[in-house]
């Protein structure tokens, strides 16, 4: 667990790595902190699985647009971790504007006996040179270093939403409001357009994209929401420019429920495919869905998330809370989703026996070995001692980021500035 009071280190994203063994969390501050899972020892057995700092750097730092006149802010607003191929890490990390490739990787050797530089560094006088050495390899405490290898920059107009590794690992997609764009990680001073949104006349805008990723085996596909509550699934192999979309998918709206505020609680603030790629997973400002490939026209579950804010929406407008981007994720079987919500509570919906949870992240809930105790939020009447009243929810604790281990029980939360990272007591 990190925390601090510092607006900058506000966690804006949470991302596990292909095996599980890293977690990276960026912040409004621009920085990436990386988290080491510690290996098992014979004698510690359950120390297994706590996560400490392996590493920190500094991706993005704060930019004028000086023809805009517009500052550009240095939160990460997503990370994106690439397969390991070596024993360097490899991710993406992007703010509004540029998505920088960095490279982590080990040093705990370095080369002595240089034949033209002293110990120093300085080149000696050749005319000093009187032997040869051989240069040798000597041990030194453990370095993490971590470069840039490759910096996007120039590609997008707007705020880059999303940014998603495709499954050839050659290339990835970064998605802005109005466009989306694909690179090959080789080459940075070029990027193709597959989908622009963007009406001739701006007068006549009625959608952005909110979210894109990849199909986690399918290469040439991807999808992406809307702020209309809509995802479009598209094929590259159909045509260059994925205007023309191959699925649309779209729930009717029931009248019953319409009100004021049914546009702005429709938009879908992140979408996922599942690992088997036969899902989708939405999340709107009330609900997650599933949705399977094969049927577009309404999701085959729906899980309500905080239905009880749902008298509470003119207040939550009025503070703004109404535009929270909430993220969902999956667990490594598709079994589990969790997604966040209000007074850093989270939510867990098992997809098999329909259980539902919710959870609390807090300094009480943190200490080592504690157990979780489900919370429950009333509405009206009676309040039991447990229970949590819908009018005493703090709206200023928001759980938006969370990750999951790819293959065990193991989540990361981030509540504001603290990070939690809780395991099944199983392990």
């Amino acid at each position: 667990m990190q925390n601090s009071n510092n607006t900058a280190d506000i966690i804006s994203t949470v991302e596990f790595n292909h095996t599980g063994e890293l977690l990276a969390t960026g912040d409004k501050g621009g920085r990436v902190v990386i988290f080491q899972r510690e290996q098992e020892s014979k004698n510690q057995v359950h120390r297994r699985g706590e996560y400490n700092v392996y590493s920190t750097f500094q991706s993005h730092e704060p930019e004028f647009d000086y023809l805009k006149s517009l500052e550009i802010e240095e939160k990460i607003n997503k990370i994106r971790w690439l397969p390991q191929q070596n024993a360097a890490y490899f991710l993406l990390s992007t703010n509004d504007k540029t998505v920088k490739l960095w490279k982590v990787s080990e040093r705990d050797k370095r080369p002595e006996g240089y034949n033209l530089k002293d110990e120093e560094g300085r080149l000696r006088d050749p005319a000093t040179i009187t032997t040869l050495r051989v240069p040798v390899l000597r041990p030194m405490d453990l370095m993490v270093e971590a470069t840039p290898r490759r910096v996007f920059a120039n590609a997008h107009t707007y705020h880059i939403n999303s940014i998603s590794v495709n499954s050839d690992y050659e290339t990835y997609m970064s998605a802005d409001d109005l466009r989306i764009n694909l690179w090959n990680f080789e080459i940075t001073n070029q990027s193709f357009n597959i989908v622009d949104i963007k009406p001739t006349n701006m007068e006549e805008l009625t959608e952005v994209i909110t979210a894109a990723e990849f199909h986690p085996h399918h290469c040439n596909t991807f999808v992406y929401s809307s702020s209309k509550g809509t995802i479009r699934l598209c094929d590259m192999r159909a045509s260059a420019l994925c205007d023309r979309h191959t699925k649309f998918f779209e729930e009717p709206e029931d009248p019953s429920n319409r009100s004021f505020f049914s546009e702005i609680i429709s938009s879908i603030s992140d979408v996922k495919f599942s690992h088997s790629g036969r899902y989708i997973m939405t999340r709107d400002y009330l609900t997650v869905k599933v949705w399977d490939l094969n049927m577009e026209n309404r999701p085959i579950e729906t899980y309500q998330v905080h239905d009880y804010l749902r008298s509470k929406l003119c207040s939550l407008y009025e503070n703004d809370c109404i535009f929270d981007k909430f993220e969902c994720v999956w667990n490594g079987s598709d079994s589990v989703i969790m997604t966040g919500s209000y007074n850093n509570f989270f939510r867990m919906f098992d997809r098999n026996t329909k259980r539902d949870v919710t959870l609390e992240a807090s300094r009480e809930n943190s200490k080592p070995r504690a157990i979780l105790k489900p919370r429950k939020v009333c509405v009206g009447g009676k309040r039991r001692k447990d229970e949590i009243s819908v009018d005493s929810l703090d709206f200023s604790k928001k759980i938006l980021h969370t990750a999951w281990h790819p293959s065990e029980n193991i989540i990361a939360v981030a509540a504001t500035n603290n990070l939690y990272i809780f395991q099944d007591k199983v392990n």
